[in-house]
Order: structure tokens, then C-alpha cells, then sequence
């Protein structure tokens, strides 16, 4: 596992003994070579703050995106077998806050500003999302065998029609892909009844690209309507998705009802039975494969924050680099912003880098390059 570290990253070989484990490992490798790096070229000003230790000993983490009403919280009920404090069920927009279901050494709720707070959570990123939101987040403990494995965060319903126009007090893309970037799994929950995808939930999702191999959908209370019924669903489903993704690959849809009641069998008959429970089946497997190929997602995360943290270093060394050394630096400054993608590719060609880093960087703003060059001048 080293090796493959050393070569991805271009770092030097630890020792074998100093490495007790792949995780203390990467805790190494992050705070002697890559640390230094972004703290030098601030690259926790373009994308996620600094790593901590909470961070690398978190458990897996599972989010559940959807409308109000589609059964996330009722899902975590239903595998958890029992609710976790602080939960509201019902057919109303009842979880208003980012909640994160953990275990704990007993059963509690913890407010949004005291987790972000504690350095044993690796919720401290949250921070820059600040107080409005805080007061929408909160973490929920209880003594359960399947949380020492696994962490769920339960979201707020996505707004569609005119609820869409009352702004939220906080940036819910940016939380969603906050979380969206700490999970293992990603479960878009879809009721038969909602299929229609509003303008938030489109830029939720689009918010989650560079995680597809994370999204799951979940076609959940398919049993409150027949198999022909399902069937169209299904296919309407598909093509919404189809549309939002703008991927040629297929998602994988899960279809089941998953709560404490069993199936409605005279609606969706034999057949209906059968798909329900193959269906739920392959989705717990793909949860029990969690922290099983947790390590293994840790070091493919690690090594795209190296690269990212690597693109970024040499984009801000060009960008310093044509800065001017005594006179004229505002007016050069003005220059590299109004021609950032030129500058980009000047990079990309000199180090033989992927051709998206244009698009990526550009996403991180002018205003940030602006503040960087200026803080980076000798």
C-alpha cells in the first residue's frame, strides 16, 4: 500500500515500522508532505480546510438526499429499529436540520455550534458555513451496534414549487457537497408520488459530481402502487435522472418500501414481493461493504486531495511568478484575472496535466486568486 502511495504521490517510502496502520499512515504522509503544502499555497482557502486527526478516524459516512416526504428519516428508522433522538416522522416537512446520527455512550443531542467545536468530530469544516446554518445542524448519539460502524446524516426535505422562492438562511448546496465529499454513500430517495426534480434538488446533484461512484438512488414506498404502475415509474424516473446526470452511464435505482410495515402485497402482488426483497437485500449488502472498503476510499480520497493540492500549487507559483517584482502589480494582477483560463492552460500544457483543471480552477473564483497572489507577493 505504500508503494502505491509513493507512486501516486511522489513521496518518499516510510518506514515499515513507523507505519502501524494504513490510516496512521496516511496521517503521516498528510502532516509531514502534504500539510506543509497547503499551508503554503492557502489551498484550504479553494477547497476543504485543513485535514485533523477526527478526520481520518471517522467512521463511513451514509447522507440521504430527497424531497420532504420520501422516507429518509423513516429509512434510517427502519435499519436502526427504532428512531434516533430528536427525529419527527410525518407526511409534513418534519427534519428541518442537517442531522448527524452517531454512536455515542448514550443517548443525547448535541447543537450544531458545540460539534463543530470538538476535536474528536470531524465536523469542524462546518464553521465556514456559519451561524444560520449551525442552528440547522445538530448530531444526535445513541448506543446502537451498526453506528460503531457506520455514520448517517439525515438531511432537510429539498424545496420545490414556491417553498423554492423562500431562500434558505444558508448555502444548502454548499453543505451538500461539504458532506457529499466526507461520505462513503450518497442515497437520493425518490417517493412514486414525487418524481419531479426541482431546481434545487437539479443543483444539489449537480453539486455531487466527482462522487457518482458514491450516488445510489432509492425508489422507496414503491409498494403504493401496482407493477404496471411501477413499471412506468421506473422508466420516468430513469429518464429525469438521465437528464440531471448528463452521464451515458446508468444509475443504480434500489426499489423497496423501507419502513417498520410490511409490504403492501395486494397492490404490487407475488412478483412485487419478490423484487422487495431482493432489491433490500442488495442495498444492506451495499451498505455491510461500507467499512469494508472504508481504507480503501480513505487512500483514494487522500490521493485526489494530493493531486488537487499539486494542480493548485503549480497554477499559484505561475500566477506569482508572472507578478511583476516592484511596479505595476495591481495592474498585472487585473491581467492574470481577466485571462485566468489562458494562464490555465499555459499550466496544463508545461506539466502534462488533465485538461479539466481549467474548469476546477476556474470554479474556485477570481476574488480567491486575487486574495492568493497578493498574500503570495515577496
Amino acid at each position: 500500500m505504500n508503494g502505491v502511495l509513493k507512486s501516486a504521490l511522489g513521496l518518499t517510502k516510510y518506514r515499515l515500522g513507523s507505519v502501524t496502520s494504513i490510516i496512521d499512515g496516511l496521517k503521516g504522509l498528510y502532516i509531514d508532505k502534504l500539510k506543509p503544502l497547503e499551508v503554503t499555497y492557502r489551498f484550504n482557502d479553494f477547497a476543504s480546510p485543513l485535514l485533523t486527526n477526527s478526520d481520518f478516524d471517522a467512521k463511513p459516512m451514509v447522507m440521504l438526499l430527497g424531497q420532504y416526504s420520501t422516507g429518509k428519516t423513516t429509512f434510517i428508522k427502519h435499519l436502526l429499529k427504532r428512531t434516533y433522538p430528536g427525529a419527527h416522522i410525518g407526511p409534513e416537512p418534519t427534519t428541518d436540520k442537517f442531522v448527524v446520527v452517531m454512536s455515542g455512550t448514550d443517548e443525547k443531542s448535541i447543537p450544531g455550534n458545540t460539534v463543530t467545536v470538538r476535536a474528536d468530530m470531524p465536523f469542524s469544516g462546518l464553521n465556514t458555513f456559519g451561524t444560520q446554518f449551525l442552528s440547522k445542524f445538530q448530531c444526535s448519539q445513541m448506543v446502537h451496534p451498526l453506528l460503531e460502524d457506520i455514520t448517517f446524516v439525515d438531511t432537510p426535505g429539498v424545496l420545490s414549487g414556491e417553498k423554492q422562492r423562500a431562500r434558505r438562511s444558508y448555502d444548502f448546496t454548499g453543505v451538500t457537497s461539504w458532506f457529499a465529499a466526507k461520505s462513503d454513500l450518497i442515497l437520493l430517495m425518490f417517493d412514486p408520488h414525487k418524481l419531479d426534480i426541482s431546481d434545487e434538488f437539479k443543483r444539489v446533484i449537480e453539486s455531487l459530481r466527482g462522487h457518482d461512484d458514491k450516488i445510489r438512488v432509492v425508489l422507496n414506498k414503491a409498494d403504493q402502487v401496482g407493477t404496471q404502475e411501477l413499471m412506468r415509474i421506473y422508466g420516468a424516473l430513469m429518464w429525469s435522472l438521465g437528464k440531471v446526470l448528463n452521464t451515458p452511464e446508468v444509475v443504480r435505482v434500489y426499489i423497496g418500501s423501507f419502513d417498520d410495515k410490511p409490504a403492501n402485497i395486494a397492490s404490487t402482488g407475488p412478483l412485487g414481493k419478490e423484487l422487495f426483497e431482493k432489491e433490500q437485500d442488495d442495498l444492506l449488502c451495499d451498505l455491510k461493504d461500507i467499512p469494508m472498503r472504508a481504507c480503501d476510499r480513505r487512500v483514494n480520497e487522500f490521493v485526489k486531495r494530493a493531486k488537487a493540492a499539486k494542480i493548485h500549487a503549480y497554477l499559484i507559483s505561475h500566477l506569482k511568478e508572472e507578478m511583476p517584482v516592484l511596479f505595476g502589480k495591481s495592474k498585472a494582477q487585473q491581467m492574470l484575472i481577466d485571462h485566468l483560463e489562458d494562464e490555465f492552460d499555459k499550466v496544463r500544457r508545461q506539466y502534462h496535466l488533465p485538461p479539466g483543471i481549467s474548469q476546477t480552477s476556474k470554479s474556485s473564483g477570481s476574488s480567491s486568486v486575487a486574495k492568493t497572489l497578493m498574500s503570495l507577493k515577496s
